[in-house]
């Protein structure tokens, strides 16, 4: 899989359960099209190891079958309109992409 991950912060004057209903919710409707999203991971963030790392309120993992797959998306109008939802949120995010390895598989407890 080829993923891109989007870490992300509130603008100031949302919470962070607000931030999250939009992410989860309105941002979520208009990104499901993305051609070639094969699966989409998101994590709220509820606790930080330390003071640096507070601001943050979650992480998505768009991930695809190649990064050919993820360049067609992010040359879409689906693209655009996910872009076009976030408009000018004042909050902060990190996008970042690569290549991803499973270091340790999922235990499905079974034997």
């Amino acid at each position: 899989m080829y993923n891109l991950i989007v870490l992300a912060a509130r603008p100031h004057d949302w919470s962070h359960e607000q931030f999250i209903e939009w992410w989860r919710g309105e941002h979520a409707d208009v990104t499901y099209p993305l051609p070639g999203l094969r699966r989409w991971q998101h994590t709220e963030v509820l606790d930080a190891m330390d003071d640096r790392s507070r601001e943050w309120d979650g992480v998505s993992i768009l991930s695809f079958d190649s990064r050919e797959d993820l360049d067609a998306a992010l040359a879409s109008p689906e693209w655009q309109a996910a872009v076009d939802n976030v408009g000018q949120m004042r909050g902060k995010r990190i996008l970042v992409m690569g290549e991803e390895k499973t270091m340790v598989e999922v235990d499905s407890g079974q034997s």
